[in-house]
């Protein structure tokens, strides 16, 4: 069970590889792969700001969670921050479980929480000029389902 919070881009491939290699027991394996959404008009950038000490143990509070209600054999999600293009990898969750629902239940759980609770604080760069992202309805619904 491990969290990562970076600037660097990441293979998502060789992730899923890794973690599949290391969970002993799972019969099924899920992964989550986000990419900047091109959604405002001329936009150029995504940028994400976070406090690392919080951040980080927050989302690893989190993978606790999801290990116990889910009954994961592993999980791991990692969360770039800094500046990004449209189109690139932003994050990825994994999952694992003995059996399939427990494993996508923990990686939906996982992103919903990512999503709407996440101490991320993210801005939009457009050619025009910059926004704040502001929090979703329709995010913290499937927040609520949990």
């Amino acid at each position: 069970m491990a969290a990562r919070v970076q600037s660097r881009a990441f293979d998502p491939g060789a992730e899923l590889s890794r973690f599949t290699a290391g969970v002993a027991g799972a019969g099924a394996v899920v992964s989550f792969t986000g990419v900047v959404r091109d959604v405002a008009p001329g936009m150029v950038a995504m940028e994400i700001e976070h406090y690392p000490a919080m951040t980080l143990r927050a989302i690893e509070a989190m993978i606790a969670e999801a290990v116990a209600r889910f009954g994961l054999t592993g999980a791991e999600v990692v969360h770039r921050h800094g500046r990004l293009e449209p189109g690139a990898v932003i994050m990825m969750v994994l999952t694992a479980a003995p059996h399939r629902q427990a494993a996508f239940q923990g990686a939906e759980f996982l992103m919903d929480w990512l999503k709407s609770r996440a101490p991320f604080w993210k801005k939009e760069i457009t050619r025009d000029g910059a926004a704040w992202v502001a929090a979703k309805d329709d995010d913290e619904d499937a927040l609520a389902r949990w």
